[in-house]
């Protein structure tokens, strides 16, 4: 089954207001500290046309989402011609605020922090020109706090916004990396599945066909001897509808284990597989050089799967009707060979023809446990020859 991949927590973003909200907020500000009483008669215009100028923020700061540091000059200036006039705009001071946590949520942390510093310098040398105390005085430093202020808020919602952005790229790639890994391991289920499928049907149902064969070519004038082809034609559909079944059965089993899986073949299991192709007539000579308790799991598995394969293989092109099977078993591999009798020729141009998947449902196995297999003409016939190491456990 499909593991499922933790995938990271993506930060939920706050709801944003209506685009038009914060300039609202901000001119309703600056036109209220621009006409309501003030506790320091600094911050209050002194003329009309000084109530002009403190109320232009109004105009010049919504432009600041399309040129944000052309917007933040023109406000610190208008702060300045202000501050010139003897006037400490707060209005002014907020909306050169506002506009520095815009320059600083859309630029470089360095950038943002060199624009900010700036701003707020500017800000509190103009404050001087109005102020009869020193650079320390509350009236100075006010505006200046509020400057650097704003420009770390702006650069903690810069940093929130990659946060969020990187983070839902690594959701993404995680999404692609689970679909990608669920499609490789269907892929593998599905071959696994044909490979099972072709071990189970293919050497029966050749079974059947030579013998089908046989006892139509037969039936008239030798009765018995169709009478025994149709005997092994019986036995082996019985047999491949025993496996069918069992494979359905394992594929349709619950995750819960309530189905037994189903035993896997070995070389323990060569004399009944040997004694099948004989009932079906090919002539099969073993020789096991070895022990077997050496080998052991999947190793197991794939060298019985070589030696039935290549025996179907013998059983459909062989002239002669027998083949010779050598299993070779040192402390590091077990090797496997087997030869038959044929026309190479006739095989070869018979080649192309021929889906050939058995022989690479067998390459995919041997590779599987990190084996090589070789299967081509031989001196006066055909060779399939497998070696599969050993695992080093069991070899001691």
């Amino acid at each position: 089954m499909t593991q499922p991949i933790d995938l990271p927590e993506v930060p939920k973003a706050p709801h944003s207001p209506p685009r038009w909200l914060p300039d609202a907020l901000v001119s309703l500000v600056v036109v209220a500290m621009a006409f309501l009483p003030a506790p320091v008669a600094e911050f209050s215009p002194a003329s009309p046309a000084v109530v002009v100028l403190v109320l232009s923020p109004v105009v010049i700061l919504p432009w600041r989402r399309r040129w944000p540091v052309t917007v933040l000059a023109l406000l610190v200036i208008v702060f300045g011609v202000a501050a010139a006039a003897g006037t400490l705009s707060p209005g002014a001071g907020i909306a050169v605020a506002v506009a520095v946590f815009y320059v600083a949520t859309g630029t470089t942390r360095l950038r943002g922090f060199v624009v900010g510093s700036c701003a707020a310098i500017t800000l509190m040398l103009l404050s001087l020109l109005v102020s009869v105390g020193t650079p320390l005085d509350p009236r100075v430093l006010q505006f200046g706090l509020l400057v650097a202020f704003a420009a770390a808020a702006g650069d903690a919602t810069r940093s929130r916004r990659a946060y969020v952005a990187a983070i839902n790229e690594r959701a993404e790639r995680a999404v692609q990396t689970r679909e990608a890994e669920a499609r490789r391991r269907v892929s593998e289920e599905r071959l696994r599945i044909a490979r099972d499928l072709h071990d189970a049907v293919a050497h029966q149902i050749s079974v059947i066909s030579l013998n089908a064969g046989v006892a139509s070519s037969v039936v008239d004038a030798h009765p018995e001897k169709a009478k025994e082809s149709l005997t092994a034609i019986r036995q082996a559909a019985r047999t491949v509808l025993r496996e069918i079944g069992d494979l359905m059965a394992m594929l349709r089993a619950d995750d819960d284990g309530e189905t037994a899986p189903r035993p896997q073949a070995g070389l323990g299991q060569l004399e009944d597989l040997v004694a099948s192709f004989a009932v079906s007539g090919l002539d099969v000579r073993t020789r096991i050089e070895g022990d077997l308790g050496w080998v052991s799991g999947a190793t197991d598995l794939v060298a019985y799967c070589v030696v039935q394969e290549a025996l179907a293989n013998a059983h459909k092109h062989s002239t002669e009707h027998r083949a010779h099977v050598l299993v070779h078993i040192t402390t590091d591999a077990v090797g496997v060979t087997v030869t038959n009798p044929m026309d190479t020729a006739a095989a070869t141009a018979d080649e192309p023809r021929g889906a050939g998947l058995g022989l690479l449902g067998l390459r995919e196995r041997v590779a599987s446990v990190r084996g090589s297999v070789t299967a081509g003409p031989a001196p006066a016939g055909w060779k399939v020859e497998a070696v599969l190491p050993l695992a080093r456990e069991k070899t001691r």
